[in-house]
């Protein structure tokens, strides 16, 4: 690895101009005097090319902190005041949506500041989630083709606009699944996922998102979660989306008390977040369904009492346990509209039916029999308003969630770990994680 250089730049051009030639994100910072010449320059361009991870300019090669440019994970020295500065032509490599059943591992332009209140995050781990699917399956048609995906991810700050003020470069930040301007009507009541002034569920969808070397964070300051030492980046990449998910949309929205008998119809990821969830409020018996043999074991695992297989009549199973009146809530992880009227069919007169799944396909919905049960059906998108909290709890050993992750890959190695995570039944996946290497 070559030895980084101490220097100075004489100009903020002469340090663009090594930013277009390395072709990759840098982040700039400044600090010298005038010095530099043109075999600096090249001595740089050289070292880039190399393979450096890190060049280091100082002023006027003096002893001290060192000031200039940087890229990879490092740390910003004290003192130095950041450009903001990113290479227009620089590339990274992305998870790109080509249409339905299309994806690639591809090089796209890096992300840059569009909106004073945006973030950009290199990329340290990521994961691939079940909408993510449902997207590549065609049932999501407002993601349009080119669309880098993925909206759950931990990364480094290494720009910020100038109307952030709640996280800085170097910052560590848990990147929300759900984006928030903060002043619109529904963001003022907490409904992010609703949010009207270009944040909602946006990563991945309607903007790029985050399966890529870099991303570009909208509403950075409403976005974004520091975290503390002690939670790992694997452990709080399930708070981007599936744990916040399925506590919201499932355990809160289904109305869990204690005591009550609850059901989970697939138990996928979501599922067995919904599982771990709901044991916060001390139910009697947490039931999971689900056709794999693999993922009714985790659901065990995760606190589920009672497993049972869609074609073992769980009906009986759940009368048996409720002296015949049903459970008190079911909730759907699934997104098929066989899951969906299966919930129906098992909560008891009076309880509640939490829809979590991403449907592509209606449902049926058997109003001639729901209507004098007096039954409640939720749906509803994640608005991580609960995210902050159950940061709290994961950093007080509340949570354990790395038994959701079971395949481990590098950055570099998407469209295998996207193989491995859509066929459960034949490769046991959970949650799959990428890391950078």
């Amino acid at each position: 690895m070559p030895t980084p250089y101490d220097a100075a730049f004489s100009s903020q051009e002469a340090i663009n101009a090594v930013v277009r030639s390395a072709n990759r994100s840098l982040l700039l910072v400044s600090g010298g005097e005038k010095a530099g010449d043109e075999a600096m320059l090249e001595k740089a361009r050289q070292s880039m090319e190399a393979g450096a991870t890190g060049l280091i300019f100082g002023r006027n090669g003096a002893e001290g902190p060192a000031c200039g440019v940087r890229f990879g994970p490092v740390q910003v020295p004290a003192g130095c005041a950041s450009l903001g500065s990113r290479g227009k032509e620089a590339l990274m490599k992305a998870l790109v949506y080509g249409g339905p059943g299309e994806k690639s591992w591809t090089q796209v332009p890096d992300p840059t500041i569009i909106d004073p209140r945006d973030a950009i995050i290199q990329v340290d781990t990521v994961t691939i989630c079940g909408t993510d699917l449902h997207i590549l399956a065609g049932d999501v048609p407002a993601v349009q083709a080119g669309r880098v995906l993925g909206h759950e991810a931990v990364g480094t700050v290494v720009d910020v606009g100038s109307g952030v003020s709640g996280v800085s470069r170097g910052d560590r930040v848990l990147a929300s699944c759900i984006s928030a301007c903060g002043v619109c009507r529904y963001c003022r009541t907490g409904s992010y996922g609703q949010c009207r002034s270009g944040g909602g569920w946006v990563l991945g969808h309607l903007v790029d998102g985050v399966q890529a070397q870099y991303a570009r964070l909208p509403f950075a300051d409403l976005s974004t979660y520091r975290l503390p030492a002690n939670v790992t980046d694997e452990a709080a990449v399930m708070l981007a989306d599936i744990l916040p998910t399925s506590y919201e949309v499932g355990v809160l929205n289904g109305q869990v008390r204690p005591g009550d008998t609850v059901v989970v119809v697939g138990v996928g990821p979501i599922g067995l977040a919904a599982i771990l969830t709901a044991r916060l409020y001390s139910p009697s018996h947490i039931i999971a369904i689900d056709k794999a043999e693999s993922r009714l074991q985790a659901a065990k695992h995760f606190g589920a009492d009672v497993a049972v297989k869609p074609d073992d009549d769980p009906m009986e199973v759940i009368s048996a346990l409720t002296d015949g009146l049903g459970a008190d809530v079911v909730m759907e992880a699934v997104g098929t509209p066989a899951a969906f009227e299966l919930c129906t069919t098992l909560v008891r007169p009076g309880g509640h039916v939490a829809n979590i799944g991403v449907h592509g396909k209606p449902a049926t919905l058997h109003l001639e029999d729901l209507w004098i049960r007096n039954v409640t059906i939720t749906t509803g998108l994640v608005d991580t308003y609960s995210t902050p909290n159950l940061l709290k709890m994961l950093g007080a050993g509340q949570f354990d969630v790395g038994h959701m992750i079971t395949h481990r890959f590098g950055l570099d190695e998407f469209m295998a770990a996207y193989d491995v995570f859509a066929k459960p039944a034949e490769t046991g996946a959970l949650k799959v994680v990428l890391s950078r290497q």
